[in-house]
């Protein structure tokens, strides 16, 4: 480049730059005396810069000297092709940053390419509830909430993301939501990959991403060039022509649940300048509050707990969410999993045969597991020796996989590690820390170099100019699994010799995950799971640990007290559920006794604006049946998608009568909540089902709820698109004698 630069200039022009450059005062430092550069051509000239400076400080010197000789055309063009040209190497070392990623299966140091092992995801947008509507209105602005309230939950590409909405306006800043385990960041490292293979995003010069987890190790003070920098794959951007154009940079921040940042910052505290050094912490708050680089973009990747968090700082004008794998892409990534096609069938045809696995695999960590599991035992005894319904008892399935897999030495002392692991993760829960130093697992005597790697990831993270070993869970699901498993397992004795870290009582775990609904949420989720008897024993008899039950009454008590709000007690109101993660927590303990004693006080199911996957549908259904006293269920703005959102939104076939035709009704998105209803033998009064987007296919299932519930007075199925042949089929039910509804609207 800077050659080129030269030999362009005219004899004159030339002249003047080495004159220029020999010149005591242009930096006020070290320059090259005249008497070397008098005689020097192009190249002679080019080489001592070169020598002289270095390689981007000699262009920093050229780009300079053009200015003062007044030959700015030339300035911006050596300034523009040096910044084309670094661009085409900052791709080509995110490719070959991004397009490899770990296995756990895989021998120590073995990758699998990103391509081969990736899977589509279904990614809808987001609806948002009244409560964060309302939050959005005071935050955004209106009309940018009307926009999002009209937003259908239809599928959407990663493409889309960024793509002008209805009226032409782009989003500025979009917040992927997701469940543990769903993909984020498997998504998030596919968009820089296919970013720097010019398949998405081509609207922007550079896409740099932060994963959080190491944002938190960053302890001593930064800008955010020093963060950009880092971004750069070893590196040396040219930082002025890549901030020169701030609306072609797009940030993906990787993990915002993951920060220990509170984001309370005043004002004041804040920073605008790229080049300021403050904490971590206030270059994020700057960044997300518009106050640094307002004209860049924001793709941030998050649990949705963490969403109430987020809106303190940031005004988000676009939500989507990835809700996991439809039926054909679980069915794709067996087929890459498994090397042989035999062996893909065989065990997705062994998934596909048992409902509730096959929806867990949704989830693409769960899916991960289940095939790592099943390539196991299909080489040994051909099929998976159990088959387990809920999230917990995937997790346990993959434990005892990894225990089976050790030495009968390493199995003796496996027990205290597996103690030791949980009071690690627990700690880290507690302290919202995802990343460990080597000292800090030292300091929990967790040694054993050759059952470690099984349990936990190591990673070289660079912090200013030295390398620090971290190890981390191989998921943050697991950290939060052994977390949970922290306040079950009986104290041997072993606590004494570990530092001080949190203490078993559940109430505290409990009344902080009250307050923040955040960071503790699948871990409470865990409790509930672990607290099976079946499973219990099972994960006793696999970890050599005993586990004890003492928590159930704190957890009953809980779960009971965190649905009545202060407004229904003060107008003593009937309580009801209002949070989906509450049948969650009770499907995963599969105690229908438990789940009516539970259920008991309230009398009613309240949920708005939710995505509900097939597996959210199978966890609501689950509590619908045993709901004792169910007087009202209102689930009006959810959308219940059936495999792809497009067969769940989209037009349908029109349905049998709801008599003639049961299997037909199995098509219907809604099916899983009527069968719950048909068979609850609760006193259902009320049904709220607007805007929920239910078409005809919806009708016939929904037709034989009414005359299963001749309690049902109301019925709400306003703003659908049920058409003439819909209306058709729940006139059947309509007319049956056993059918009492008073009101249909």
């Amino acid at each position: 480049l800077l050659l080129w630069a030269l030999e362009d200039l005219s004899e004159m022009d030339f002249k003047k730059f080495r004159r220029t450059l020999a010149c005591r005062d242009l930096w006020g430092q070290r320059h090259i005396p005249w008497g070397r550069l008098e005689k020097a051509d192009c190249v002679g000239t080019e080489k001592l810069m070169l020598d002289f400076y270095g390689g981007e400080a000699a262009l920093d010197m050229a780009i300079t000297i053009f200015e003062r000789i007044q030959l700015r055309d030339r300035a911006a063009r050596l300034r523009n092709d040096r910044e084309k040209d670094y661009r085409k190497d900052y791709k080509k070392a995110i490719r070959q940053a991004y397009s490899r990623i770990m296995d756990q299966n895989a021998r120590m140091g073995e990758y699998v390419h990103l391509n081969t092992r990736y899977t589509k995801l279904v990614i809808v947008d987001k609806h948002l509830d009244e409560e964060q509507r309302q939050h959005e209105i005071m935050a955004v602005g209106r009309r940018h909430v009307e926009i999002m309230k009209e937003q259908a939950s239809s599928s959407i590409t990663v493409d889309d993301l960024f793509k002008p909405g209805t009226d032409d306006w782009i989003p500025r800043v979009v917040v992927l939501l997701g469940a543990a385990g769903v993909g984020k960041t498997m998504t998030a490292r596919k968009i820089m990959l296919d970013w720097a293979s010019d398949k998405v995003f081509v609207e922007f010069d550079y896409v740099f991403y932060i994963h959080c987890r190491e944002g938190n190790l960053l302890t001593s003070e930064a800008s955010m060039v020093d963060l950009i920098t880092q971004c750069c794959c070893g590196s040396s951007p040219p930082l002025a022509e890549v901030l020169r154009h701030p609306e072609k940079v797009l940030f993906i921040i990787d993990g915002f649940d993951e920060l220990r940042f509170s984001f309370d910052r005043p004002p004041c505290e804040l920073c605008s300048q790229p080049w300021e050094q403050k904490s971590v912490e206030i270059i994020l708050s700057s960044l997300f509050r518009g106050m640094l680089l307002p004209k860049s973009s924001l793709l941030i990747t998050t649990r949705p707990a963490a969403l109430q968090k987020l809106g303190k700082c940031l005004e988000c004008e676009r939500y989507a969410e990835i809700l996991g794998f439809s039926e054909a892409e679980r069915k794709e990534y067996f087929c890459k999993f498994f090397r042989s096609k035999e062996e893909a069938a065989a065990a997705f045809h062994f998934v596909r045969s048992n409902e509730t696995l096959f929806t867990m695999c949704l989830v693409p960590i769960v899916c991960w597991i289940v095939c790592t599991v099943m390539k196991q035992q299909l080489s040994c005894r051909g099929g998976l020796t159990q088959s387990p319904k809920t999230t917990t008892g995937i997790y346990i399935l993959y434990l005892s996989f990894l225990l089976q897999s050790l030495s009968s030495r390493l199995e003796r002392g496996m027990p205290g590690v597996l103690r030791r692991l949980c009071c690690l993760a627990a700690d880290g829960i507690w302290k919202q820390k995802v990343l460990f130093e080597e000292s800090e697992v030292q300091r929990y005597a967790l040694d054993q170099r050759e059952a470690l790697p099984l349990l936990l990831n190591e990673h070289l993270f660079q912090r200013d100019i030295s390398c620090v070993s971290t190890y981390s869970f191989i998921h943050l699901s697991f950290q939060e699994f052994f977390a949970a498993l922290f306040y079950l397992l009986e104290d041997e004795g072993e606590a004494r010799d570990l530092p001080a870290g949190p203490t078993r009582d559940v109430k505290e775990l409990l009344e902080s995950y009250g307050n923040s609904r955040n960071y503790f949420m699948l871990t409470v989720r865990f409790l509930f799971g672990l607290l099976n008897e079946e499973r219990r024993r099972e994960l006793e008899k696999k970890m050599g640990c005993r586990i004890a039950p003492r928590i159930t009454q704190e957890l009953m008590a809980w779960l009971q007290n965190s649905q009545k709000t202060a407004l229904a007690l003060l107008m003593q109101e009937k309580a009801v559920i209002r949070e989906l993660e509450v049948c969650h927590c009770l499907y995963e303990l599969q105690d229908e006794r438990f789940v009516a004693t539970a259920l008991d006080p309230f009398a009613g199911v309240r949920l708005r604006g939710l995505n509900l996957n097939r597996f959210d549908q199978t966890v609501l259904s689950f509590s619908v049946k045993n709901f004792p006293k169910l007087e009202s269920l209102d689930v009006g703005h959810c959308s219940f998608l059936w495999d792809d959102p497009e067969d769940s939104v989209g037009p349908q076939p029109a349905e049998q009568p709801y008599r003639e035709n049961q299997q037909e009704g199995k098509q219907s998105p809604i099916h899983l909540l009527c069968q719950a209803l048909e068979n609850s033998g609760c006193e259902l009064k009320v049904l709220r089902l607007w805007q929920c987007r239910l078409t005809a296919a919806s009708c016939g299932t929904l037709a034989a709820v009414l005359p299963a519930n001749p309690s049902l007075v109301e019925l709400h199925l306003g703003d659908n698109e049920l058409g003439d042949g819909g209306v058709r089929w729940l006139s059947e039910g309509l007319r049956d004698p056993a059918c009492r509804l008073r009101t249909l609207r």
